[in-house]
């Protein structure tokens, strides 16, 4: 593909003229052509414009992972809008918190999912952030006392004529702002990341290189206020004139279901959720031979989950990124080597520059663990409006801080041993709860484990490690396997076994929970 996109929203033009018959969206009995895609995208992009939504104004959608979602993000991005997307498992102080510090113009809202209504909710956030002058109501729900019809919202935009709609995108795109995603927040409250169009189109292209796939399928079930939705799936899935197959309520059974069902050919998720699924008792009798690629992201896969992803399809890859990098720091390439895939990140993203730093301001050498420091056109524009977060966030020679810590191995891939932030001292040691917890995975009867700190009037602080293993597995059993491969001071004080441990909406755990737990004793 020799065209130079400028818009992320430019693909769907691009794909409805040369294959305008070939599926772009799938949701339930929804099927949606690239044809059809692109008429929709155009339809709500003229009544944005008609509700008066010029660029740089935020556009916020309340939904699950779905075709609506996916339609208002094109169509806001497409004249200049900023985009944001907020979690229908949010708690109403979590939304109000979000549209208070985004200011949005306008929210396209679903009013009811999952059994819970959501009035009250978008009451409390029109009340949060008095910019919210419209609220349109998503699918096939009525107008509401504070929403109006999304058919009548469009209506209301037939009458712009394609004069105003060319000038708005002709004003827009390349490094300019076009989505806003609210970092974890574990650390404090979340933080806007101001992300850009030429970012995401670069590495959507980027990624599609790396992971080859013909007539590429992928099922998204990732929550739309998260980067692996909105940038790992759909946006290169778009970028190749796929189709994305939306699944607003995920459960391991329904997934593999509808991977048989729509003929997915990319299994892509986060560790957790591969291991939900072979843990069940009939995962054998999924037909899985259509698969041509399976992919993780996240956090570091345990050997004997990808020992086993191997036997459905020899083609694996991960990588490492973050939402402030637009998801692109690190990969692998498809490969089956064990040791790769278990031990390593992979080799620099395409166009990314990597350093590690020392403690003392120096890069280290390989072999020697630093700070990861990157720099390319991935990185964010800034925190949204937060001048101060965005300056601590990057070096004075431009390189930002990920606050991740590696090393870089003699093949020239990198391993990821922890967080600045996770990191702890025991005894005056540094500790990096990853290292410790890739040491537990290694046990062949544990199925999930994380490592968290607590205060300790001796050493200062100690780890403490919660275990999900098979049953007859003793917390005795396994500190002694830890004492044969840790030293001693990176070994956890405390094995808690669990029957599950807490996530977040994105599938990672919850170590904010599980700190609070092991505070709590």
């Amino acid at each position: 593909m020799d065209q130079a996109f400028t818009r992320v929203s430019d693909f769907v033009a691009w794909y409805a003229a040369r294959t305008p018959d070939a599926e772009a969206a799938v949701q339930g009995d929804t099927r949606l052509t690239y044809a059809e895609l692109h008429r929709q995208v155009e339809s709500v992009a003229r009544a944005l414009l008609a509700a008066g939504i010029r660029k740089g104004d935020r556009v916020a959608t309340l939904s699950p992972p779905n075709a609506d979602f996916w339609i208002t993000f094109l169509a806001s991005v497409s004249i200049g809008a900023i985009w944001l997307g907020l979690n229908p498992r949010y708690r109403t102080d979590e939304l109000k918190y979000l549209v208070g510090d985004a200011e949005p113009s306008l929210l396209f809202a679903r009013t009811e999912f999952g059994g819970r209504r959501y009035d009250d909710e978008i009451a409390a956030m029109r009340a949060a952030a008095p910019s919210i002058t419209r609220v349109v109501s998503l699918g096939d729900a009525a107008a509401t006392a504070e929403g109006e019809r999304l058919a009548d919202f469009i209506a209301a935009g037939a009458s712009v004529p394609d004069e105003s709609l060319d000038a708005a995108r002709a004003g827009c795109g390349g490094r300019e702002a076009c989505l806003l995603v609210y970092t974890s927040g574990s650390t404090g409250q979340p933080k806007g990341a101001l992300l850009h169009h030429e970012g995401i189109i670069t590495f959507s292209l980027a990624q599609n290189r790396a992971w080859p796939l013909e007539n590429q399928r992928f099922l998204n079930y990732l929550p739309i206020n998260h980067i692996g939705c909105v940038i790992d799936l759909s946006s290169p899935t778009l970028a190749a004139g796929g189709c994305i197959v939306f699944m607003e309520q995920f459960s391991p059974e329904g997934a593999l279901d509808l991977t048989v069902k729509e003929r997915i050919n990319c299994l892509g998720s986060v560790p957790t959720v591969f291991q939900m699924q072979l843990a069940l008792p009939n995962f054998d009798t999924y037909d899985l031979s259509g698969i041509e690629l399976i992919l993780w992201e996240g956090a570091a896969m345990p050997v004997e989950v990808i020992q086993r992803l191997r036997e459905i399809c020899p083609r694996l890859a991960t990588n490492y990124g973050m939402t402030e990098t637009t998801s692109a720091i690190t990969i692998v390439t498809p490969t089956d080597d064990l040791d790769i895939l278990a031990n390593t990140v992979g080799v620099a993203f395409d166009g990314v520059e990597i350093r590690l730093m020392g403690d003392d301001g120096v890069v280290v050498p390989p072999g020697h663990a630093g700070e990861v420091q990157t720099r390319s056109i991935y990185n964010l524009l800034g925190y949204w409006r937060r001048p101060e977060a965005t300056a601590q966030a990057f070096t004075a020679d431009g390189w930002f801080r990920t606050g991740d810590v590696a090393e870089q191995r003699a093949d020239g891939r990198y391993r990821l041993v922890g967080r600045l932030k996770e990191m702890y001292k025991s005894g005056g040691y540094n500790v990096y709860p990853r290292e410790v917890e890739d040491a537990i995975h290694s046990h062949p009867d544990v199925i999930m484990a994380a490592v968290v700190s607590r205060p300790d009037p001796l050493w200062q602080e100690v780890g403490v490690a919660f275990v999900v293993a098979r049953e007859g597995t003793s917390s005795e059993a396994l500190e002694a396997y830890c004492r044969e491969r840790l030293a001693n001071y990176k070994l956890p004080k405390a094995f808690i076994l669990c029957d599950s441990l807490p996530l977040l909406p994105i599938g990672k755990v919850d170590k904010v929970e599980l700190k609070r737990r092991a505070m709590a004793g």
